[in-house]
């Protein structure tokens, strides 16, 4: 009975309805009001949680602080290690500590906004994934926007911190292109991770629960982006490049800020292309997506 009312959900999500005539412009029509719809539905359920933690504002600061410094350990390990050497890989601590701060504010960000779609794989096990599809409200943003965890925001502002002082303490020649590179760099980054959030929570309607694998290129990924490529192999950095392009993330738009040729080789107008980038991964993550949720069938309790 549960798994006939789910079906029957997933079908009656906005800009599902099939048409006989027009069927193009009306589709369109009907996905431009689903995404206004999910916006507004993610919004209000992010307004909630938020009410809800500034109860206790004390705890909140507390947890915000907290989540900051733990964080920021990564990058105090990476200076402990600078007392030691002077450069690695070719690149200096205000260098890699441009990597570092622009890895963790963007990671930080889709973290804020996305991360809770790790949970996905629980809901799918308890059928209380069930109660998100009979809302008027897709499913997607329902699961990003659930228990929304404002302290996260902590991990944000010491990236951001992090990379004020790199970008401080470096001695870049300064173009309009490069100024502007910076803060695209962060959102699109946000938004490649976002894409590799959402394709982990579709593949765990597959696997049932698969969030470490998610974790792996997020979390993983991230830790991997806060050092020079010139450590890595040129198979290693391919991969990330081409395949899972975390290298869009900033390897390749902070080498273009810094004046620092591609180990691949690429040419300089490549570091522009993280936007777009970030677009044509979230294509195949929306589909995985759809296809996860059409292929769910409920607990059948």
């Amino acid at each position: 009975m549960a798994g006939a009312v789910a079906a029957g959900a997933v079908e009656a999500l906005p800009g599902r309805e099939l048409t006989a005539s027009g069927a193009g412009p009306r589709r369109g029509r009907d996905r431009v009001r689903e995404v206004r719809e999910g916006l507004r539905g993610y919004g209000l359920i992010v307004a909630m949680w938020i009410r809800s933690t500034m109860t206790y504002r004390t705890s909140f600061a507390l947890s915000a602080f907290g989540n900051a410094a733990i964080t920021l350990l990564d990058f105090v390990a990476i200076f402990i290690m600078f007392s030691h050497v002077d450069v690695l890989g070719g690149f200096t601590l205000p260098e890699i500590a441009l990597l570092y701060g622009s890895c963790s504010a963007s990671l930080g960000l889709a973290d804020l906004l996305m991360g809770n779609t790790d949970r996905i794989g629980a809901r799918i096990r308890d059928g209380s994934l069930d109660t998100m599809l009979v809302r008027p409200v897709p499913v997607l943003a329902q699961v990003a926007a659930d228990r929304f965890a404002l302290r996260r925001l902590g991990r944000v502002m010491q990236g951001l911190g992090v990379l004020g002082w790199a970008l401080w303490t470096l001695d870049v020649d300064w173009t309009a292109g490069k100024v502007l590179m910076v803060p695209v760099m962060i959102v699109a980054g946000a938004a490649i991770f976002a894409a590799v959030m959402v394709t982990g929570a579709a593949f765990q309607f597959v696997a049932g629960d698969a969030a470490e694998v998610q974790n792996s290129f997020t979390y993983g990924g991230c830790t991997m982006l806060q050092y020079p490529p010139t450590v890595f192999g040129k198979d290693l950095l391919r991969g990330v490049t081409f395949i899972v392009p975390l290298a869009f993330v900033n390897w390749l738009p902070a080498l273009h800020v810094l004046g620092r040729p591609d180990p691949l080789g690429l040419p300089g107008w490549v570091a522009y292309l993280s936007p777009l980038v970030a677009f044509v991964v979230f294509l195949p993550a929306s589909l995985a997506w759809r296809a996860g949720v059409r292929s769910y069938r409920s607990t059948g309790s």
